[in-house]
Protein backbone atom coordinates (compact mmCIF):
# COMPACT_ATOMS: atom_id res chain seq x y z
CA UNK A 1 0.00 0.00 0.00
CA UNK A 2 1.52 3.64 -0.70
CA UNK A 3 0.68 7.12 0.04
CA UNK A 4 1.22 10.20 -1.75
CA UNK A 5 1.00 13.80 -0.90
CA UNK A 6 1.76 16.19 1.76
CA UNK A 7 1.41 14.93 5.53
CA UNK A 8 -1.35 16.07 7.56
CA UNK A 9 0.13 17.84 11.02
CA UNK A 10 -3.20 16.45 12.89
CA UNK A 11 -2.01 14.55 16.13
CA UNK A 12 -3.69 11.11 16.91
CA UNK A 13 -5.64 10.75 20.29
CA UNK A 14 -3.34 8.81 21.76
CA UNK A 15 0.32 8.22 21.79
CA UNK A 16 1.94 4.51 20.84
CA UNK A 17 2.52 2.36 23.63
CA UNK A 18 5.79 1.62 25.07
CA UNK A 19 6.89 -1.59 23.05
CA UNK A 20 7.84 -5.01 25.44
CA UNK A 21 11.42 -5.38 23.67
CA UNK A 22 14.34 -4.36 25.38
CA UNK A 23 15.72 -1.04 24.92
CA UNK A 24 18.79 -0.08 22.76
CA UNK A 25 20.30 3.65 23.74
CA UNK A 26 20.79 5.27 20.99
CA UNK A 27 24.33 6.58 21.99
CA UNK A 28 25.43 2.51 21.34
CA UNK A 29 24.57 2.73 18.21
CA UNK A 30 26.13 6.16 17.66
CA UNK A 31 29.43 4.29 19.19
CA UNK A 32 29.65 1.96 16.58
CA UNK A 33 32.74 2.25 14.38
CA UNK A 34 31.18 0.18 11.44
CA UNK A 35 27.97 1.83 11.21
CA UNK A 36 29.90 5.88 11.48
CA UNK A 37 26.25 7.40 12.24
CA UNK A 38 26.41 11.22 13.23
CA UNK A 39 23.54 12.71 14.90
CA UNK A 40 23.02 16.16 13.74
CA UNK A 41 19.82 17.22 15.47
CA UNK A 42 17.63 16.71 18.76
CA UNK A 43 18.06 15.82 22.07
CA UNK A 44 20.51 13.41 23.21
CA UNK A 45 21.70 11.57 26.01
CA UNK A 46 21.22 7.99 27.85
CA UNK A 47 17.58 8.19 28.42
CA UNK A 48 17.23 8.38 24.46
CA UNK A 49 16.73 5.24 23.53
CA UNK A 50 15.04 2.82 20.26
CA UNK A 51 13.31 -0.55 20.43
CA UNK A 52 13.78 -1.68 17.15
CA UNK A 53 14.50 0.00 13.23
CA UNK A 54 12.05 0.44 10.74
CA UNK A 55 12.42 1.49 7.09
CA UNK A 56 10.09 3.34 4.99
CA UNK A 57 9.74 5.79 2.16
CA UNK A 58 6.01 6.85 3.22
CA UNK A 59 4.91 10.18 3.15
CA UNK A 60 3.08 10.02 6.60
CA UNK A 61 4.26 7.25 8.04
CA UNK A 62 2.57 7.31 10.69
CA UNK A 63 -0.07 4.31 10.20
CA UNK A 64 2.95 1.70 9.83
CA UNK A 65 4.56 3.08 13.46
CA UNK A 66 4.04 0.82 16.69
CA UNK A 67 6.59 3.21 18.38
CA UNK A 68 10.06 3.28 19.84
CA UNK A 69 11.50 3.11 15.86
CA UNK A 70 14.18 4.26 14.37
CA UNK A 71 12.84 5.15 11.77
CA UNK A 72 15.14 5.06 8.31
CA UNK A 73 14.54 6.88 5.15
CA UNK A 74 16.54 7.80 2.24
CA UNK A 75 13.99 11.00 1.52
CA UNK A 76 12.11 9.54 -1.29
CA UNK A 77 9.07 10.83 -0.43
CA UNK A 78 10.33 14.55 -0.29
CA UNK A 79 8.45 16.74 -3.02
CA UNK A 80 10.12 18.91 -4.97
CA UNK A 81 9.01 22.50 -3.63
CA UNK A 82 11.40 25.53 -3.16
CA UNK A 83 9.98 25.88 0.51
CA UNK A 84 9.67 21.84 2.26
CA UNK A 85 9.53 23.47 5.52
CA UNK A 86 5.88 23.05 5.93
CA UNK A 87 5.98 19.27 4.68
CA UNK A 88 9.17 18.44 7.19
CA UNK A 89 7.42 20.13 9.87
CA UNK A 90 4.11 18.06 8.87
CA UNK A 91 6.22 14.60 8.70
CA UNK A 92 8.42 15.19 12.01
CA UNK A 93 5.48 15.44 13.52
CA UNK A 94 3.54 12.76 12.23
CA UNK A 95 6.68 10.70 13.28
CA UNK A 96 6.80 12.03 17.09
CA UNK A 97 3.22 11.72 17.73
CA UNK A 98 3.00 7.82 16.17
CA UNK A 99 6.14 7.23 19.52
CA UNK A 100 8.92 7.17 16.71
CA UNK A 101 12.43 7.27 18.85
CA UNK A 102 14.76 8.67 16.21
CA UNK A 103 14.93 9.50 12.66
CA UNK A 104 17.87 8.01 10.68
CA UNK A 105 18.31 10.14 7.13
CA UNK A 106 20.38 8.00 4.10
CA UNK A 107 22.97 9.93 2.21
CA UNK A 108 22.39 8.48 -0.74
CA UNK A 109 20.84 7.37 -3.33
CA UNK A 110 18.68 10.50 -3.64
CA UNK A 111 20.64 13.30 -1.09
CA UNK A 112 24.12 14.21 -0.64
CA UNK A 113 22.78 16.17 2.21
CA UNK A 114 20.30 16.18 5.24
CA UNK A 115 17.93 18.78 4.35
CA UNK A 116 18.50 22.40 6.41
CA UNK A 117 14.38 22.31 7.15
CA UNK A 118 14.69 18.64 8.20
CA UNK A 119 17.00 19.21 11.16
CA UNK A 120 14.70 22.59 11.89
CA UNK A 121 11.79 20.82 12.02
CA UNK A 122 13.85 17.34 14.34
CA UNK A 123 15.46 20.37 16.29
CA UNK A 124 11.63 21.74 16.74
CA UNK A 125 9.55 18.72 17.83
CA UNK A 126 12.51 16.90 19.83
CA UNK A 127 13.24 14.28 17.67
CA UNK A 128 16.89 12.77 17.62
CA UNK A 129 18.10 12.68 13.60
CA UNK A 130 20.89 10.72 12.47
CA UNK A 131 22.84 11.17 9.29
CA UNK A 132 23.40 8.02 7.62
CA UNK A 133 26.28 7.56 5.55
CA UNK A 134 26.01 6.15 2.03
CA UNK A 135 28.66 3.50 2.45
CA UNK A 136 25.92 2.27 5.54
CA UNK A 137 22.92 0.26 4.64
CA UNK A 138 19.60 0.48 6.35
CA UNK A 139 19.47 -3.30 6.93
CA UNK A 140 23.19 -3.07 8.96
CA UNK A 141 21.34 -0.43 11.13
CA UNK A 142 18.44 -2.33 11.71
CA UNK A 143 20.91 -5.45 12.22
CA UNK A 144 23.28 -3.78 14.62
CA UNK A 145 19.68 -2.82 16.72
CA UNK A 146 18.86 -6.74 16.89
CA UNK A 147 22.52 -7.39 17.99
CA UNK A 148 22.33 -4.49 20.73
CA UNK A 149 18.64 -6.02 22.00
CA UNK A 150 19.75 -9.56 22.41
CA UNK A 151 22.56 -7.93 24.59
CA UNK A 152 20.93 -6.38 26.63
CA UNK A 153 17.86 -9.20 26.78
CA UNK A 154 20.87 -11.29 27.95
CA UNK A 155 21.89 -9.13 30.78
CA UNK A 156 18.61 -8.46 31.84
CA UNK A 157 17.94 -12.37 32.33
CA UNK A 158 20.99 -12.59 33.66
CA UNK A 159 20.19 -9.87 35.98
CA UNK A 160 17.01 -11.29 36.66
CA UNK A 161 18.51 -14.55 38.07
CA UNK A 162 20.91 -13.69 40.37
CA UNK A 163 18.42 -11.30 41.69
CA UNK A 164 16.24 -14.41 42.22
CA UNK A 165 18.86 -16.69 43.96
CA UNK A 166 19.76 -13.88 45.64
CA UNK A 167 16.18 -13.29 46.67
CA UNK A 168 16.02 -17.15 47.60
CA UNK A 169 18.58 -17.05 49.82
CA UNK A 170 17.37 -14.01 52.17
CA UNK A 171 14.11 -15.84 52.60
CA UNK A 172 16.27 -18.70 54.19
CA UNK A 173 18.03 -16.21 56.65
CA UNK A 174 16.79 -16.51 60.51
CA UNK A 175 15.11 -12.75 59.55
CA UNK A 176 13.73 -14.06 56.44
CA UNK A 177 11.35 -10.65 56.11
CA UNK A 178 13.92 -8.19 56.61
CA UNK A 179 16.19 -9.77 54.45
CA UNK A 180 14.16 -10.11 51.38
CA UNK A 181 13.34 -6.68 51.93
CA UNK A 182 17.05 -4.99 52.17
CA UNK A 183 17.94 -7.42 48.86
CA UNK A 184 15.00 -6.06 46.76
CA UNK A 185 15.95 -2.62 47.55
CA UNK A 186 19.54 -2.68 46.64
CA UNK A 187 18.68 -4.99 43.45
CA UNK A 188 15.93 -2.10 42.26
CA UNK A 189 17.75 0.77 43.60
CA UNK A 190 15.37 2.04 45.88
CA UNK A 191 12.82 1.60 48.77
CA UNK A 192 10.80 -1.81 49.66
CA UNK A 193 8.39 -1.27 52.17
CA UNK A 194 5.94 -3.98 54.20
CA UNK A 195 2.43 -2.83 54.99
CA UNK A 196 0.54 -4.48 56.97
CA UNK A 197 -3.51 -5.28 56.95
CA UNK A 198 -4.37 -2.05 58.02
CA UNK A 199 -1.81 -0.09 56.19
CA UNK A 200 1.21 0.81 58.61
CA UNK A 201 4.11 -0.03 57.88
CA UNK A 202 5.97 -3.08 59.62
CA UNK A 203 9.76 -3.46 57.65
CA UNK A 204 11.21 -1.16 55.45
CA UNK A 205 14.48 -0.92 53.30
CA UNK A 206 16.96 1.25 51.61
CA UNK A 207 17.10 4.92 51.70
CA UNK A 208 13.97 6.66 52.77
CA UNK A 209 12.41 8.85 50.08
CA UNK A 210 10.87 12.92 50.07
CA UNK A 211 7.73 13.00 52.21
CA UNK A 212 5.71 13.22 49.31
CA UNK A 213 6.86 10.08 47.75
CA UNK A 214 6.76 8.37 51.08
CA UNK A 215 2.75 9.22 51.29
CA UNK A 216 1.95 8.44 47.47
CA UNK A 217 3.28 5.33 48.03
CA UNK A 218 1.26 4.59 50.82
CA UNK A 219 -1.56 5.20 49.11
CA UNK A 220 -0.84 3.31 46.26
CA UNK A 221 -0.81 0.47 48.40
CA UNK A 222 -4.68 1.22 48.96
CA UNK A 223 -5.13 0.27 45.68
CA UNK A 224 -4.26 -3.21 45.66
CA UNK A 225 -5.12 -3.82 49.48
CA UNK A 226 -7.71 -7.09 48.98
CA UNK A 227 -10.65 -5.33 50.76
CA UNK A 228 -12.29 -5.53 47.59
CA UNK A 229 -12.39 -9.00 44.98
CA UNK A 230 -12.50 -6.21 41.79
CA UNK A 231 -9.29 -4.89 43.04
CA UNK A 232 -6.14 -5.22 40.69
CA UNK A 233 -2.73 -7.68 42.08
CA UNK A 234 -0.40 -4.71 41.57
CA UNK A 235 -0.43 -1.22 40.61
CA UNK A 236 2.03 1.63 39.46
CA UNK A 237 2.52 5.22 39.40
CA UNK A 238 5.58 7.90 39.32
CA UNK A 239 6.03 10.93 41.86
CA UNK A 240 8.30 13.38 41.56
CA UNK A 241 10.50 11.82 38.73
CA UNK A 242 10.11 7.99 41.37
CA UNK A 243 8.38 4.77 40.00
CA UNK A 244 6.33 3.67 42.40
CA UNK A 245 5.11 0.16 42.33
CA UNK A 246 2.71 -2.14 44.95
CA UNK A 247 1.66 -5.72 44.99
CA UNK A 248 -0.96 -7.79 47.14
CA UNK A 249 0.49 -10.28 49.13
CA UNK A 250 -1.66 -13.66 49.12
CA UNK A 251 -5.46 -13.67 48.12
CA UNK A 252 -6.87 -12.26 51.75
CA UNK A 253 -3.99 -11.57 54.60
CA UNK A 254 -4.39 -7.78 53.20
CA UNK A 255 -0.15 -7.59 53.54
CA UNK A 256 1.19 -5.08 50.66
CA UNK A 257 4.58 -4.88 49.02
CA UNK A 258 5.35 -0.97 48.11
CA UNK A 259 8.33 -0.15 45.90
CA UNK A 260 9.86 3.39 45.40
CA UNK A 261 13.01 3.42 42.94
CA UNK A 262 14.43 6.26 41.10
CA UNK A 263 14.67 4.54 38.02
CA UNK A 264 13.02 1.41 36.06
CA UNK A 265 14.74 -1.14 33.78
CA UNK A 266 13.83 -4.08 32.00
CA UNK A 267 13.74 -7.02 34.60
CA UNK A 268 12.69 -4.25 37.77
CA UNK A 269 8.80 -5.87 37.89
CA UNK A 270 9.44 -9.51 37.17
CA UNK A 271 12.50 -8.92 40.36
CA UNK A 272 9.76 -7.66 42.02
CA UNK A 273 6.85 -10.13 41.34
CA UNK A 274 9.41 -12.81 43.06
CA UNK A 275 9.98 -10.95 45.46
CA UNK A 276 6.40 -10.15 46.34
CA UNK A 277 5.79 -14.43 45.76
CA UNK A 278 8.50 -14.71 48.74
CA UNK A 279 6.98 -12.28 51.53
CA UNK A 280 3.27 -13.98 50.38
CA UNK A 281 4.57 -17.44 51.61
CA UNK A 282 6.58 -15.13 54.66
CA UNK A 283 3.53 -13.29 55.62
CA UNK A 284 1.00 -16.13 54.71
CA UNK A 285 -1.10 -18.06 57.37
CA UNK A 286 1.00 -19.49 59.50
CA UNK A 287 2.80 -16.22 60.73
CA UNK A 288 -0.76 -13.97 60.63
CA UNK A 289 -2.40 -13.38 63.67
CA UNK A 290 -5.21 -16.09 62.91
CA UNK A 291 -2.05 -18.72 62.72
CA UNK A 292 -0.71 -17.55 65.91
CA UNK A 293 -3.87 -17.76 67.81
CA UNK A 294 -4.53 -21.68 66.92
CA UNK A 295 -0.34 -22.02 67.62
CA UNK A 296 -1.57 -20.46 71.24
CA UNK A 297 -4.34 -22.66 71.61
CA UNK A 298 -2.99 -26.21 70.51
CA UNK A 299 -0.02 -25.26 73.50
CA UNK A 300 -2.78 -24.04 75.68
CA UNK A 301 -4.59 -27.68 75.25
CA UNK A 302 -1.21 -29.46 75.67
CA UNK A 303 -1.03 -27.83 79.01
CA UNK A 304 -4.11 -28.96 80.42
CA UNK A 305 -6.52 -26.10 79.09
CA UNK A 306 -10.23 -27.46 78.12
CA UNK A 307 -11.82 -26.54 75.07
CA UNK A 308 -14.20 -23.85 76.57
CA UNK A 309 -10.96 -22.21 77.42
CA UNK A 310 -9.29 -22.40 74.20
CA UNK A 311 -12.41 -22.23 72.12
CA UNK A 312 -12.05 -17.56 71.74
CA UNK A 313 -9.01 -18.41 70.37
CA UNK A 314 -10.26 -19.85 67.20
CA UNK A 315 -12.96 -16.98 66.84
CA UNK A 316 -13.03 -15.62 63.15
CA UNK A 317 -16.49 -13.85 62.65
CA UNK A 318 -18.49 -17.05 62.72
CA UNK A 319 -21.45 -16.96 65.16
CA UNK A 320 -21.20 -17.82 68.55
CA UNK A 321 -18.23 -19.72 68.11
CA UNK A 322 -20.37 -23.73 67.46
CA UNK A 323 -18.66 -25.90 64.98
CA UNK A 324 -19.20 -28.84 63.01
CA UNK A 325 -16.55 -31.65 62.53
CA UNK A 326 -16.56 -32.99 59.14
CA UNK A 327 -14.88 -36.31 58.47
CA UNK A 328 -14.02 -37.06 54.64
CA UNK A 329 -12.67 -39.76 52.58
CA UNK A 330 -11.12 -39.79 48.99
CA UNK A 331 -12.77 -42.31 46.83
CA UNK A 332 -9.65 -44.10 45.39
CA UNK A 333 -6.48 -43.06 47.28
CA UNK A 334 -5.46 -42.52 50.47
CA UNK A 335 -4.85 -38.82 51.49
CA UNK A 336 -2.24 -36.73 51.41
CA UNK A 337 -1.44 -33.45 53.30
CA UNK A 338 -1.83 -31.16 50.26
CA UNK A 339 -5.22 -33.05 49.54
CA UNK A 340 -6.58 -33.34 52.86
CA UNK A 341 -5.27 -28.20 53.30
CA UNK A 342 -7.44 -28.07 49.87
CA UNK A 343 -10.53 -30.17 51.35
CA UNK A 344 -9.94 -27.71 54.25
CA UNK A 345 -9.79 -24.41 52.21
CA UNK A 346 -12.87 -26.05 50.46
CA UNK A 347 -14.94 -26.18 54.07
CA UNK A 348 -13.75 -23.10 54.66
CA UNK A 349 -11.30 -23.94 57.88
CA UNK A 350 -7.73 -24.06 58.34
CA UNK A 351 -8.49 -26.85 61.26
CA UNK A 352 -7.42 -29.83 59.50
CA UNK A 353 -6.10 -33.53 61.16
CA UNK A 354 -5.10 -36.10 58.94
CA UNK A 355 -5.96 -39.56 60.59
CA UNK A 356 -4.85 -42.20 58.21
CA UNK A 357 -7.35 -42.70 56.03
CA UNK A 358 -10.21 -39.89 56.84
CA UNK A 359 -9.49 -36.22 57.22
CA UNK A 360 -11.36 -34.65 59.84
CA UNK A 361 -12.14 -30.75 59.64
CA UNK A 362 -13.14 -28.68 62.42
CA UNK A 363 -15.23 -26.18 60.61
CA UNK A 364 -17.42 -22.74 61.45
CA UNK A 365 -21.12 -24.39 61.72
CA UNK A 366 -22.41 -21.20 60.05
CA UNK A 367 -20.83 -22.37 56.68
CA UNK A 368 -23.28 -24.82 55.49
CA UNK A 369 -20.88 -27.86 53.58
CA UNK A 370 -21.42 -29.10 50.33
CA UNK A 371 -20.37 -32.17 48.28
CA UNK A 372 -16.86 -32.08 47.95
CA UNK A 373 -15.83 -33.55 44.35
CA UNK A 374 -13.96 -36.93 44.98
CA UNK A 375 -14.95 -37.12 48.88
CA UNK A 376 -17.25 -39.04 50.82
CA UNK A 377 -18.33 -36.61 53.96
CA UNK A 378 -19.98 -37.03 57.01
CA UNK A 379 -21.10 -34.41 58.95
CA UNK A 380 -21.73 -33.28 62.50
CA UNK A 381 -24.45 -31.49 63.92
CA UNK A 382 -23.27 -27.74 65.28
CA UNK A 383 -21.85 -28.10 68.71
CA UNK A 384 -20.06 -25.80 71.19
CA UNK A 385 -16.73 -26.60 72.62
CA UNK A 386 -18.06 -29.04 74.98
CA UNK A 387 -19.56 -30.68 72.67
CA UNK A 388 -17.19 -31.31 70.08
CA UNK A 389 -15.95 -35.08 71.27
CA UNK A 390 -19.74 -36.15 70.66
CA UNK A 391 -19.58 -34.38 67.33
CA UNK A 392 -16.86 -36.25 66.21
CA UNK A 393 -18.26 -39.57 67.12
CA UNK A 394 -21.62 -38.13 64.91
CA UNK A 395 -19.31 -37.32 61.97
CA UNK A 396 -17.72 -40.56 61.95
CA UNK A 397 -20.75 -42.43 62.08
CA UNK A 398 -22.39 -39.91 59.65
CA UNK A 399 -18.87 -41.39 56.86
CA UNK A 400 -19.92 -44.49 57.47
CA UNK A 401 -23.59 -44.06 56.39
CA UNK A 402 -22.32 -42.15 53.69
CA UNK A 403 -20.09 -44.55 52.54
CA UNK A 404 -22.53 -47.21 52.94
CA UNK A 405 -25.58 -45.48 50.97
CA UNK A 406 -22.99 -44.58 48.16
CA UNK A 407 -24.03 -40.31 49.17
CA UNK A 408 -21.29 -37.94 48.86
CA UNK A 409 -22.60 -36.37 52.47
CA UNK A 410 -24.48 -37.22 55.07
CA UNK A 411 -25.65 -35.31 57.90
CA UNK A 412 -26.03 -36.61 61.64
CA UNK A 413 -29.85 -36.11 62.05
CA UNK A 414 -31.27 -35.77 65.38
CA UNK A 415 -32.80 -39.26 65.22
CA UNK A 416 -29.90 -41.27 64.32
CA UNK A 417 -30.36 -44.43 61.93
CA UNK A 418 -30.21 -47.88 63.70
CA UNK A 419 -27.00 -48.89 62.09
CA UNK A 420 -24.97 -45.61 63.06
CA UNK A 421 -24.76 -46.94 66.39
CA UNK A 422 -22.91 -49.63 65.25
CA UNK A 423 -18.94 -48.93 64.78
CA UNK A 424 -17.84 -49.28 61.08
CA UNK A 425 -14.89 -51.34 61.86
CA UNK A 426 -17.22 -54.07 63.80
CA UNK A 427 -20.45 -53.57 61.22
CA UNK A 428 -17.63 -54.28 58.12
CA UNK A 429 -15.73 -57.46 59.96
CA UNK A 430 -19.49 -59.18 60.63
CA UNK A 431 -20.46 -58.40 56.48
CA UNK A 432 -17.37 -60.36 55.28
CA UNK A 433 -18.08 -63.37 57.49
CA UNK A 434 -22.23 -63.21 56.74
CA UNK A 435 -21.23 -62.65 53.12
CA UNK A 436 -18.17 -64.89 52.86
CA UNK A 437 -20.01 -67.78 50.57
CA UNK A 438 -21.16 -64.99 47.82
CA UNK A 439 -17.72 -63.57 47.67
CA UNK A 440 -16.18 -65.38 44.87
CA UNK A 441 -19.38 -64.84 42.74
CA UNK A 442 -19.60 -60.72 42.26
CA UNK A 443 -22.98 -61.00 40.33
CA UNK A 444 -24.79 -62.97 43.19
CA UNK A 445 -23.79 -59.85 45.49
CA UNK A 446 -25.04 -57.40 43.57
CA UNK A 447 -27.81 -59.06 42.06
CA UNK A 448 -29.24 -59.68 45.80
CA UNK A 449 -28.24 -55.92 46.84
CA UNK A 450 -30.80 -54.35 43.80
CA UNK A 451 -33.27 -57.23 44.82
CA UNK A 452 -33.55 -56.32 48.40
CA UNK A 453 -33.17 -52.07 47.16
CA UNK A 454 -36.25 -53.02 45.39
CA UNK A 455 -38.48 -55.07 47.88
CA UNK A 456 -38.00 -58.53 46.14
CA UNK A 457 -39.40 -57.40 42.82
CA UNK A 458 -38.26 -59.54 40.01
CA UNK A 459 -38.99 -57.69 37.27
CA UNK A 460 -37.83 -54.22 38.53
CA UNK A 461 -34.19 -55.73 39.37
CA UNK A 462 -34.36 -57.65 35.69
CA UNK A 463 -34.87 -54.35 34.20
CA UNK A 464 -32.50 -52.52 36.94
CA UNK A 465 -29.44 -54.96 35.84
CA UNK A 466 -30.37 -55.75 32.13
CA UNK A 467 -30.90 -59.39 32.68
CA UNK A 468 -33.95 -61.77 32.23
CA UNK A 469 -35.93 -61.98 35.03
CA UNK A 470 -35.31 -65.75 35.23
CA UNK A 471 -31.65 -64.99 35.36
CA UNK A 472 -32.87 -63.11 38.60
CA UNK A 473 -34.44 -65.45 40.20
CA UNK A 474 -32.00 -68.47 39.53
CA UNK A 475 -29.23 -65.70 41.12
CA UNK A 476 -31.31 -64.78 44.57
CA UNK A 477 -32.42 -68.99 44.85
CA UNK A 478 -28.72 -69.27 44.53
CA UNK A 479 -27.71 -66.99 46.80
CA UNK A 480 -30.30 -68.40 49.82
CA UNK A 481 -28.72 -71.88 49.27
CA UNK A 482 -25.47 -70.76 48.82
CA UNK A 483 -26.25 -68.56 52.61
CA UNK A 484 -28.47 -71.24 53.79
CA UNK A 485 -30.58 -68.67 54.43
CA UNK A 486 -34.52 -68.00 54.33
CA UNK A 487 -35.06 -64.88 51.83
CA UNK A 488 -38.99 -64.61 52.83
CA UNK A 489 -37.62 -64.11 56.57
CA UNK A 490 -37.97 -60.33 57.33
CA UNK A 491 -34.91 -60.73 59.81
CA UNK A 492 -32.83 -62.37 57.13
CA UNK A 493 -33.57 -59.64 54.85
CA UNK A 494 -32.53 -57.09 57.43
CA UNK A 495 -29.51 -58.58 58.48
CA UNK A 496 -28.55 -59.10 55.17
CA UNK A 497 -29.56 -55.99 53.61
CA UNK A 498 -27.26 -54.06 56.55
CA UNK A 499 -24.64 -56.57 55.83
CA UNK A 500 -24.30 -55.26 52.33
CA UNK A 501 -24.19 -51.51 52.85
CA UNK A 502 -21.07 -52.06 54.90
CA UNK A 503 -19.22 -54.24 52.09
Amino acid sequence: MAETGTPSASAPASHAPVPPTPPVPLSALLARDDLALRQIAGPAGPDVVVHWAHTSEMADPFPYLLGGELLLTAGVQIPDASAPGAFFDAYVARIVAAGGAALGFGLAPVHDTVPDALVTACDTHGLPLLEVPPQTTFSGVARAVWQLMARARLAELRRVTEAQQSLASAAARPDPVPSVLRRLAQRLTGRAVLYGPDGTEIAAAGREPAPAVGKALRNLTEVVRPAGSAKPASATDTVDGTHLSAYALGPGEGFVLGIAAGRREGGDHTIASVGAVLLSLLTGEHHSGAGAARSSALVRLLLGASPQDVAPLLQDGDGDGDRIVVHARPERRAPDPVAASALGAALGSPLVDLDGEVVRVLAPAGREPAPVPGWTLGVSAPAGPGGWPAADVQAARALARARATRAPLVRHGARPALSELVPEAEARAHARTLLAPLAPRPALVDTLRTWLSLHGSWDRTAVALGVHRNTVRHRVARSALLLDADLDDPDVRMELWFALRHS
